[in-house]
């Protein structure tokens, strides 16, 4: 039992602070600080993104009201609204990719078992990007458009427990398919993506590195059948066959053969042609990775819906992309929680839970039962005793 805690605290004992130091060491990010230090930083803005505040003000006034329980919250600088918006502005924000990333190692350890759905050994991403909108006359570093600025989270989800293993954050007018330059390829894993990342020369260099892609074909592709499979038409699928690109650029760019898959969902009627260089699964198991894709879709969804990552507390490229690391760090400690105490509940209502309880001093696992218990109650309740009081 963790009596006399509170919430925030039990939370902070999570986080790997030891790494945490080596980070900051890293960028010397607390050279010369002496009342606000990157550790206040982050867990100044950890409790902005878990209690979703609205801005700087808001921030340090709640923190200000609670000034009796913030050495508890492991906080010890002097909170200010000036002195959190300077370290937002220099402060290195790589501290912040670095320990959200081994968070991110942390939390694929632990989910590593975890079935997405499908019987499959080998890891299985999803690869998207989601535009978070900008003000271009604010934020003028953000290129997009002539009179809109934006920036793109690039990101490859690791569908076991829905864990972000690669997060990159650019300008929106960097296109999805240049994110294939930069992402090391894991021999053996899948990789789930839309038609917007097809380049032949890019997916040639993951079969060069014995990785599989699951992409969606576009309706002008150019090929010459080879072979036919038998496949069974009354579960969708219409065709599955062996090309060769007949394109001259894409013939050259890609040399070998590809395995060409039409599908019909039984539910909409839209047709879908998937390519990939998998031979050996079925070809309905294809079909399904892709339709697992949409778990990045929801991913971007959530934490757009749940964490501050829309509105920023500073206009500067640093503190943009410092609350954008430190939300996907809160995401992964949730997820990370969540499965250490193994929580049946779903991310959601335990980060609901948790954004309304975070200066009670109870334990999270006793602090989640009673809630669960009270929810069941009120869900077992008929709505109309309401009226009958």
């Amino acid at each position: 039992m963790n009596t006399g805690k509170t919430v925030f605290a039990q939370l902070i004992e999570h986080l790997p602070l030891h790494q945490f130091r080596r980070c900051v060491q890293r960028y010397d990010g607390n050279y010369r600080v002496r009342l606000f230090s990157c550790l206040d930083q982050y867990l100044c803005l950890f409790f902005a993104q878990l209690t979703y505040r609205e801005s700087l003000r808001d921030i340090t006034t709640c923190l200000l009201g609670m000034q009796n329980k913030l050495y508890h919250m492991s906080i010890r600088g002097k909170i200010a609204r000036t002195t959190l918006a300077d370290a937002n502005e220099t402060r290195d924000w790589r501290i912040y990719q670095d320990f959200a990333h081994i968070l991110i190692h942390h939390a694929r350890e632990i989910y590593s078992k975890k079935s997405f759905g499908m019987s499959m050994k080998e890891t299985v991403y999803a690869l998207d990007s989601t535009t978070i909108d900008l003000c271009l006359a604010l934020f003028p570093w953000a290129k997009f458009r002539t009179h809109k600025g934006a920036v793109k989270l690039h990101t490859l989800l690791d569908l076991r427990g829905n864990i972000p293993s690669f997060i990159t954050i650019t300008d929106g007018k960097v296109h999805d398919v240049n994110i294939l330059d930069v992402l090391i390829i894991e021999p053996g894993s899948f990789y789930i993506m839309d038609r917007g990342y097809i380049d032949y020369e890019r997916l040639y260099s993951i079969h060069k590195s014995h990785g599989y892609f699951v992409i969606r074909g576009k309706s002008n592709l150019l090929f010459r059948r080879q072979y036919s499979r038998a496949v069974d038409k009354t579960s969708g699928l219409k065709c599955d066959q062996t090309i060769m690109l007949s394109d001259p650029k894409s013939s050259i760019n890609y040399p070998e053969p590809l395995r060409r898959i039409k599908y019909t969902d039984p539910v909409t009627g839209k047709i879908y042609v998937f390519i990939t260089n998998n031979f050996e699964l079925a070809p309905k198991v294809i079909t399904d990775l892709y339709k697992s894709r949409w778990q990045i879709e929801l991913f971007f969804k959530w934490i757009k819906q749940h964490l501050r990552i829309k509105a920023f507390y500073g206009t500067s490229k640093n503190a943009v992309k410092t609350q954008i690391w430190i939300a996907i760090s809160v995401y992964v400690l949730i997820a990370l929680v969540k499965k250490r105490l193994n929580l049946e509940i779903s991310l959601y209502t335990f980060l609901q839970i948790l954004s309304v309880s975070v200066f009670e001093k109870v334990d999270i696992l006793q602090l989640v039962t009673n809630s669960s218990r009270t929810a069941q109650e009120v869900n077992l309740c008929n709505q109309l005793n309401l009226f009958d009081l």
